[in-house]
């Protein structure tokens, strides 16, 4: 049955399909300059990374590095209580309801509809309820916005389809601690997850079919993050292949590497993620479904006539992180709100409406024990894009990382474009080194001159006086 609606389908200035982080800034960012803003999504609003994903993950992890950081205190005795932590999991995703996200959007006078939305035409989305027996058609006066996400890859093991696996939202809603995890995929996912089981009381084995952990990562991070996890006794199966799944006996699941065998009694498939684009009506518009979708700085789709059609998050695979989509959101919030009334944009690097940040200033933390905090280029990302590069690596040992761990292990790592003379690249790995990252994200987004960062000083006894020890041993190579 199809309601269009007194008089026709429903009309809004902007249209978001997809609520998770995304589309909830673009949803706002619309109505916060006057806009009329309809947001539609068929699952929980607030998305992948407040139920399934950043929130519930990060909630896994943290009663676990915090007992190991307070292990390496002395006179502290600490341990994990896993039932506790599935609790406080719980808890932080409120129980799987999104009550209060809802809540939150309705007192920001957005419209909320319940359903699976997709395009059906230049400025028409067909949301069909989650009954799928209704459907109803909108239509925006400016914009809208695809913010569908991303869905996880399925890798071409042979067996796989026999057995039943844990996706990442299995792994990060599960409601028992498994005796065995096997974890295929070495990245973020299954570095994290790997972590926050085995220190949670599961015997992890994690292959993984490259050399290192976090292969997009400078290699040094991975290298200790896997030296990290050998010391947990985490089974570490590095440039391994999985050549074979295949149930065993009470209902294990069997993993076959080469001539080895290993039974698990659950198997996280942890290869990467793309974006959601399968069924949201590209080719209503004359997009190819199942691709990323090639926006601009300001957010506005390639390849669609008009001025439009948005997308932002995941589903564009340029940035695929949390904070970025909510970034790409706020700018194409307000590339939007301006092309509505007619004014100019401005989409110069750095301008109000380009998501310039997406290439050169991305930071990402790896939640694992140690962190990785990083942010800009890795170098051989730099030395590839024709930059002079000049790299700095030490040892994380000053006062403040004595003070905060006994036996304080990680790493710094600054690359530098000398022909600029600017920061564009840091690598932090260590214990508690996430809330140092955003020093970096800003001397790499204002081009802060390497002179003039010599007279940022950094508080004593802190981790950050290792940017002292960056400065001070940059400055002797070039002097």
């Amino acid at each position: 049955m199809t309601t269009p609606g007194a008089g026709g389908p429903r009309t809004f200035d902007v249209i978001v399909i997809g609520a998770g982080p995304a589309g909830e800034n673009a949803a706002d960012h619309a109505a916060r300059a006057g806009l009329s803003a309809a947001l539609v999504e068929a699952e929980l609003v607030g998305g992948e990374c407040s139920y399934w994903a950043c929130i519930p993950s990060k909630t896994l992890l943290r009663t676990g590095h915090a007992v190991a950081a307070a292990r390496r205190l002395p006179g502290v005795t600490a341990d994990v209580d896993p039932g506790a932590v599935l609790a406080r999991r719980d808890a932080f995703v409120h129980d799987w309801h999104d009550d209060s996200q809802v809540q939150w959007a309705q007192a920001a006078g957005i419209t909320v509809l319940r359903g699976y939305g997709r395009l059906a035409g230049e400025r028409t989305v067909q949301v069909d309820r989650s009954d799928a027996v209704e459907r109803e058609l909108l239509r925006a006066r400016h914009a809208v916005v695809v913010a569908t996400g991303s869905v996880p890859k399925r890798p071409p093991v042979a067996g796989l389809d026999t057995v039943r696996t844990w996706s990442s939202r299995d792994a990060t809603a599960a409601k028992e601690v498994p005796r065995r995890l096997g974890v295929l995929g070495g990245g973020v996912v299954g570095s994290e997850m790997a972590q926050a089981f085995a220190r949670l009381g599961s015997a992890v084995t994690l292959v993984h079919h490259g050399p290192r952990l976090l292969p997009a990562m400078e290699p040094s991070a991975g290298e200790r993050v896997a030296t990290a996890f050998r010391e947990e006794h985490i089974d570490l199966r590095l440039e391994q292949s999985l050549d074979e799944v295949s149930p065993a006996p009470d209902g294990a699941i069997r993993l076959r590497m080469g001539i080895e065998t290993v039974e698990v009694d659950e198997l996280l498939v942890a290869t990467g993620r793309r974006p959601d684009t399968d069924d949201v009506g590209l080719g209503s518009v004359g997009l190819t479904p199942g691709e990323a979708l090639d926006i601009d700085d300001s957010g506005l789709v390639t390849g669609v006539d008009g001025e439009w059609l948005y997308a932002v998050g995941d589903v564009t695979g340029r940035a695929p992180l949390t904070h970025q989509g909510k970034y790409e959101a706020r700018i194409a919030g307000a590339a939007i709100a301006a092309r509505s009334i007619g004014e100019p944009l401005d989409t110069r690097p750095w301008g109000e409406h380009a998501a310039y940040a997406d290439h050169v200033a991305v930071p990402q933390v790896v939640f694992t024990d140690p962190e990785v905090g990083f942010v800009g280029r890795t170098e051989a990302q730099a030395r590839a894009a024709g930059m002079d590069v000049r790299v700095v690596e030490l040892e994380i040992a000053v006062a403040g990382s004595s003070l905060q761990a006994d036996g304080y292990s990680g790493i710094a790592r600054m690359v530098v474009d000398e022909s600029r003379g600017v920061l564009v690249g840091m690598t932090f790995v260590g214990q508690d080194v996430a809330e140092m990252l955003h020093a970096a994200t800003v001397a790499i987004a204002g081009e802060v001159p390497m002179h003039r960062l010599w007279h940022a000083v950094p508080a004593f006894p802190t981790i950050s006086e290792v940017w002292l020890r960056l400065l001070e041993t940059y400055r002797a190579q070039v002097s």
